[in-house]
């Protein structure tokens, strides 16, 4: 039975070993690709591509072929790892804590501000680097083209992403009809009609990106916790495999009696 867990611990760290190539094999294809949006995943999946690759095989070798040293380093790297998940979790929880949509009268869809969401992503998105490639990514993936050719009426009866109703149009409290010397919101002023301007530079398109962002982080804490879950357990086992290791290289393993003599000294009894 003692060696139990060190065939599951072989066989699980077998599948995330298979598992890690195609993550490195994304992150080297997205490394040679020219579009904008696919190099932001470029350097976390070879990162944890390469971490999965030498975790597995520490925890591979050290489980089946009882090297100490090898688990030693799995065990040490597994709880470095799972202390790092759940170190991500809470920031990603606690910076997306803030920021919803905000239901507009007589529409399906909602509108976004940028003061609504955390000072950190605020402060991520307005960095113009960072601003200009998210840019890119939202013109080449032809987002506002889909509601090119909608009429007044899809307007008011269908529903757009939280990119769409921040990027692709102005907001709805925006009237042009007006004198212009009444005070709109900056974004009025900000939008242009010109399909490579559009609202790309308005908050609410700043804002519309941090939402989207948002869902998905919530997503992937999400999916985090369940690993997290799952680490701990094998981690468990992994603790097993290491202490199996270690019976393995001493002279009296698992089970074997180490008393050598049964009977008492000659002056026992004396």
């Amino acid at each position: 039975m003692y060696r139990l867990s060190n065939t599951v611990i072989g066989f699980l760290n077998l599948v995330t070993l298979l598992a890690s190539i195609p993550i490195i094999a994304a992150g080297l294809w997205m490394s040679r690709s020219s579009t904008t949006c696919e190099t932001f995943l470029q350097t976390p999946l070879l990162v944890v591509g390469f971490v999965v690759l030498v975790v597995s095989l520490a925890g591979f070798i050290g489980a089946c072929f009882h090297v100490v040293w090898a688990l030693w380093v799995y065990l040490a790297v597994m709880l470095l790892l799972i202390a790092t998940l759940i170190g991500l979790t809470v920031f990603g929880f606690a910076v997306t804590s803030k920021g919803a949509g905000v239901e507009v009268p007589g529409r399906v869809y909602k509108e976004y501000h940028l003061e609504d969401y955390s000072p950190w992503l605020r402060n991520r998105i307005k960095d113009p680097n960072y601003w200009s490639k998210i840019r890119s990514c939202i013109m080449g993936s032809k987002t506002c083209a889909k509601i090119v050719a909608w009429t007044p009426t899809d307007y008011l009866q269908r529903d757009m992403s939280p990119i769409q109703s921040g990027c692709c149009k102005p907001p709805t409290s925006c009237n042009y009809e007006m004198a212009t010397t009444v005070t709109q919101d900056q974004d009025c002023y900000r939008w242009n009609n010109a399909p490579n301007l559009l609202c790309y530079e308005c908050d609410s398109c700043k804002a519309g990106v941090l939402e989207d962002i948002k869902r998905d982080w919530h997503k992937i804490s999400v999916l985090t916790i369940v690993v997290v879950v799952v680490l701990i357990g094998v981690y468990s086992i992994g603790c097993c495999a290491f202490r199996n290791a270690e019976r393995a290289e001493t002279d009296y393993p698992y089970g074997h009696n180490r008393m050598s003599k049964i009977r008492p000294r000659w002056d026992y009894h004396w």
